[in-house]
């Protein structure tokens, strides 16, 4: 299950990917904790990024985590190795794990089905490695959930960008409105889904930066090159949507997004 991760894997979408982490880890995190002992599945762990959450907010539990890419592992493994928990690695397809049906109590993915051309698929292997009664836990967002002050069509142009790209790749960056039908398609029962919002203005500048800079704009300028070379935008068109954008990051703009986090159950 090939993948075309359209951000790259470039040491500036590492930065992105941990002050993302960090920023919402409350807001993204919040009410997920698994009990010691428990046997937990991270399909798609990337950079390690939202591993460190799960294994200090979940002390005590078996993780073992898993990702396509060697060298997002590699980052994951170092980055983990400083808080001292101990996890198990796997590189591996989501399609293709080696692991024992019922053989995990949770599985935990975030940021993981917006990249993948067949999500349902992926959802339906991973029910198979849960046991009975066993949970399931997606995050991820919706790029179209972005508004923003002051309103700009040069902005909205390259976010656009952004979601044409994603799909033209394969992936759905609009995907987390739709986390309840696709767990529920996918055999998944109880089926729990919910909003997870983000807003920032001046009167609160950790999120200013670290989510509205740090993240969402990092997370467009990423696609920079890809948008411009696929005729999309010329470099003074980009150049230009990305300077009004900031402006949401400035006194007197604001900015907000919205994550979806849903919970099935075996």
């Amino acid at each position: 299950m090939g993948t075309d991760y359209v951000h790259g894997y470039t040491p500036a979408e590492t930065r992105r990917l941990t002050d993302q982490a960090q920023t919402l880890a409350d807001l993204l995190h919040g009410g997920t904790s698994y009990p010691a002992g428990s046997r937990v599945l991270e399909a798609g762990c990337g950079v390690g990024a939202q591993t460190v959450q799960l294994v200090t907010r979940s002390r005590g539990i078996d993780l073992v985590s898993v990702d396509i890419s060697e060298e997002s592992l590699a980052e994951a493994k170092a980055r983990v190795a400083a808080t001292g928990a101990q996890v198990e690695w796997h590189h591996g397809d989501l399609l293709d794990l080696p692991f024992a049906d019922a053989s995990f109590d949770h599985v935990f993915l975030c940021f993981v089905l917006e990249h993948l051309p067949n999500p349902h698929d992926a959802l339906v292997r991973l029910r198979r490695h849960l046991k009975p009664g066993g949970t399931i836990t997606v995050i991820e967002g919706d790029h179209e959930s972005a508004f923003f002050h002051p309103r700009s069509t040069a902005a909205q142009a390259v976010i656009d960008c952004l979601i044409d790209l994603q799909a033209e790749a394969g992936g759905d960056s609009l995907i987390g409105r739709r986390l309840q039908p696709l767990l529920k398609d996918a055999g998944y029962d109880d089926v729990r889904a919910w909003p997870c919002t983000v807003y920032a203005d001046e009167t609160l500048p950790h999120l200013v930066d670290g989510f509205t800079r740090k993240t969402f704009i990092a997370m467009v300028e990423s696609v920079r090159d890809r948008a411009i070379a696929a005729g999309m935008r010329t470099p003074a068109e980009w150049a230009a949507g990305i300077r009004d954008l900031e402006k949401a990051a400035e006194s007197g703009g604001t900015f907000h997004y919205t994550f979806f986090k849903a919970v099935g159950r075996t």
